[in-house]
């Protein structure tokens, strides 16, 4: 991980992403997330994410999702994602009130949205913490089309 480019990060594909972030180590990751590329990569991930919104699967969703991204040395990174009328759109937060709020540690963002964890999973064990609806939350893994771990 130490010797990813990471100037190709906006070039590589999603599905490229997750399989390097699969084949890393946990300590490969946490480097990384506690890196001068940090932003760099939550930013690329954002970005990419109303791209990979199922809007076929949102049905009449209306929501203000709140992630926010903590590190142990650093103010967390906090990004809103909204849904409305079948679209997606992210970026900084606003003053939307959200219905949603997640808390999760860098490692564990970059595990969830490259299929490698199990939400309801790292719900129970403190990784993922949800603050609003439990049922938006539950029902986030089907509004995105997330790689497959």
């Amino acid at each position: 991980m130490t010797d990813f480019d990471f100037d190709a990060l906006r070039n590589l594909d999603p599905d490229a992403f997750a399989t390097l972030v699969r084949s890393s180590s946990k300590s490969e990751l946490e480097e990384l997330m506690a890196g001068q590329h940090r932003k760099d990569v939550l930013d690329t991930i954002f970005d990419r994410l109303p791209s990979r919104f199922r809007a076929d699967r949102a049905g009449t969703t209306q929501a203000v999702i709140h992630w926010h991204i903590t590190s142990a040395n650093n103010p967390p990174d906090s990004y809103e994602v909204a849904i409305a009328d079948g679209t997606c759109t992210a970026g900084p937060i606003t003053d939307d009130d959200p219905k949603l709020g997640l808390t999760l540690n860098g490692t564990d963002f970059l595990k969830l949205i490259t299929g490698q964890a199990n939400p309801p999973m790292m719900f129970m064990t403190g990784k993922l913490k949800v603050k609003g609806d439990p049922m938006l939350a539950a029902s986030i893994a089907n509004l995105f089309e997330f790689p497959k771990g």
